[in-house]
This record gives structure tokens, C-alpha cells and sequence, in this order.
């Protein structure tokens, strides 16, 4: 091998290891595990682990097959706006609800796996909350509900 083509060689390996590091988190088909805070659905509590940052947010609950009664995902934006949601490589039927800062709940939308049906605020939001199917339901929660913990204005 030439030292010329050595060079191309070396430089072509360079940029499939660059290439390679920059894959996005979602391309490794797992999910993902964050922090945690505890909210308040009256008397129901909610461990919600927190999806700040954009890779966060785009990865969401994609890829998991399961998730404990209780538990769900609260979205955090930077600034209110119109946030949308679909489920493309999401495995598991959630609800998903549209929160004022204040923790008012806007609107739920019920979300079949799988799908690129898009679900979204009825009004400028920061917060989403995405949880099993039906489970706001099943505890009378709805929009006009109240949720209380750190992430909400007082």
C-alpha cells in the first residue's frame, strides 16, 4: 500500500469511527433510564422520571415493553408551545397529558402503540405527562384536574 493510500485509508477509518459516535441514542433500540420525581394526582402518586433535555425528550418511552403501575414520563420544555406526540417505536398504549405550569391539566389523548398518529396540546404547554393506558381514567382524572409537585408553579 502506497503511503498516499495509506493516508486515505487511515482518514476513511477516521471518519466511520466519527460517524459511528454520533449515532443518536435512539438508534440503539433501548430505553433509556433517568431521574425520577414524585408527583400528585390527589391522592394518587405518580413516579415520573424526567425527560429535559431534546435526546431525552425525542427517546421518551420508546422501547420499552413495560412500565409499573404508577410510573410515567413528564416531558419538560424550555418554552410553552404546541408539544405533539407520536408513537413510532413505542411498544406499550399510553395516555398522554398536556400540562399548564401551574399543573392544571389541559387535555389527555389515549395513544395506540406503534403509530404515527400525532397528539397534541390543545393549548401552549412546557409540561407533558405520559402514563399507562387508562390510567387517568381509572381515577377520574381529566382535564381541569390538578397535579402538585416540584415541577409545578405554585
Amino acid at each position: 500500500m502506497t503511503h498516499r493510500n495509506l493516508r486515505f485509508f487511515r482518514t476513511g477509518i477516521q471518519a466511520l469511527w466519527c460517524l459511528a459516535l454520533t449515532v443518536p441514542a435512539w438508534a440503539q433500540n433501548t430505553p433509556q433510564s433517568l431521574p425520577t420525581v414524585t408527583l400528585n394526582a390527589g391522592i394518587h402518586v405518580i413516579t415520573a422520571e424526567l425527560a429535559r433535555s431534546p435526546e431525552q425528550r425525542e427517546i421518551g418511552l420508546m422501547f420499552r415493553v413495560s412500565m409499573p403501575a404508577n410510573h410515567g414520563m413528564l416531558f419538560i420544555y424550555d418554552q410553552p408551545g404546541q408539544q405533539c406526540f407520536w408513537m413510532k417505536n413505542t411498544l406499550l398504549p399510553l395516555d398522554v397529558a398536556f400540562i399548564a405550569d401551574n399543573g392544571t391539566i389541559i387535555n389527555i389523548d389515549r395513544m395506540k402503540p406503534r403509530t404515527l398518529d400525532s397528539h397534541c396540546s390543545a393549548k401552549p404547554v412546557r409540561l407533558v405527562l405520559e402514563m399507562n393506558d387508562g390510567w387517568f381514567a381509572k381515577r377520574g382524572i381529566k382535564a381541569g384536574s390538578r397535579l402538585t409537585g416540584p415541577p409545578f408553579a405554585p
